[in-house]
């Protein structure tokens, strides 16, 4: 497939330019690798053309071409050409099952600290929605955001919906800003917006009326007419409840694959301001104003927690009130600083 040939959506190109530009910040004497599917080739085509003129090296990997999906693991032609490169993009859709090929793909990013920008399930809405943020802004405020989360020990958080936790955290687990500002020390989700870390300890009632993760999302949108409530003692999930059975159900077998499945592995409040309602896709959808955690993966690698999985689910929320310690920062889904 001829990339340079493909007819693209002009409306495409200003959340391209800012990918290329303002996130990663790509220079014409890098080398960059392109990750990409059949699904996702038109925006892939507008992220090339904005790459061509910055007169970089790039190459570019259409995953049918490599391998059968669901991969069952990264091809070798794809991690060689990685390894030796300064930026990446994974633009694809999500199939089942193909979180542990994505993560031999992280590892060699993280190992060879490549800036990196990981478009899962992106699309046109979230290209002229999300991508087109002033990310140097909401850079900005999330660093605000995170200098106040260092300190805090307790994060409490409720919503209209029911969501009511208490979460603990310890300063040996680091805090990390993926703002849509890519550095090598962390790839980052474009759109960016968010602070995350691991949690200590975690007890509560999260309610999940936006959206869940991984393929899920895909197949069950917004879930804010049957949403998923989950009961949690000390970080591990107790029992969840859920009109849609057949959610429950995928779900519940999703969280039990290893012994750290049903565990929350990752506390985070998205900081993208650009992003004002849930659309039933969790790389834009997490990045909204609010909280979501994710069972599973702690991203150990990046945050220093002591333990691991081999998967990691999102849950979002909407309208929240949170409180750092006792300094309330957010209202009804709305910052307060």
């Amino acid at each position: 497939m001829d990339f340079t040939q493909i007819e693209f959506d002009k409306e495409l190109s200003p959340g391209a330019f800012n990918a290329v530009n303002i996130c990663l910040k790509i220079k014409s004497v890098e080398r960059v690798t392109i990750i990409t599917d059949e699904s996702t080739a038109e925006i892939a085509a507008s992220l090339i053309n904005e790459i061509k003129k910055t007169g970089a090296e790039y190459r570019i990997f259409l995953l049918e071409d490599c391998a059968n999906r669901p991969l069952k693991k990264m091809p070798e032609i794809i991690l060689n050409y990685l390894e030796k490169s300064n930026v990446s993009i994974f633009a694809c859709q999500t199939q089942p099952g193909e979180l542990k090929a994505r993560i031999q793909m992280t590892d060699v990013i993280n190992k060879n600290k490549i800036r990196h920008a990981h478009m899962v399930n992106i699309n046109k809405q979230i290209m002229m929605q999300g991508m087109r943020a002033d990310f140097n802004e909401i850079d900005r405020h999330s660093q605000q955001l995170i200098e106040l989360a260092r300190k805090t020990k307790i994060i409490k958080a409720i919503s209209a919906a029911g969501t009511d936790i208490v979460a603990e955290f310890s300063p040996d687990i680091k805090w990390i800003k993926t703002s849509g500002i890519i550095t090598p020390d962390k790839w980052g989700n474009l759109p960016g917006g968010e602070i995350f870390t691991s949690p200590l300890n975690l007890n509560g009632i999260f309610v999940v009326d936006g959206v869940v993760g991984d393929y899920l999302c895909r197949k069950y949108g917004d879930l804010q007419n049957t949403p998923l409530k989950i009961e949690i003692i000390n970080s591990r999930i107790k029992a969840m409840h859920c009109l849609n059975s057949e959610l429950l159900d995928e779900f519940a077998a999703y969280t039990m694959t290893d012994d750290n499945s049903s565990r929350v592995g990752e506390f985070a409040i998205g900081t993208n301001t650009a992003v004002k309602e849930v659309i039933g896709n969790i790389l834009q959808d997490e990045k909204i104003p609010g909280i979501h955690i994710a069972f599973g993966h702690p991203y150990t690698e990046h945050t220093g927690a002591d333990w691991t999985s081999t998967t990691h689910i999102d849950c979002v929320g909407r309208d929240f009130d949170i409180w750092f310690d006792d300094f309330q920062i957010m209202q009804n889904g709305k910052f307060l600083i």
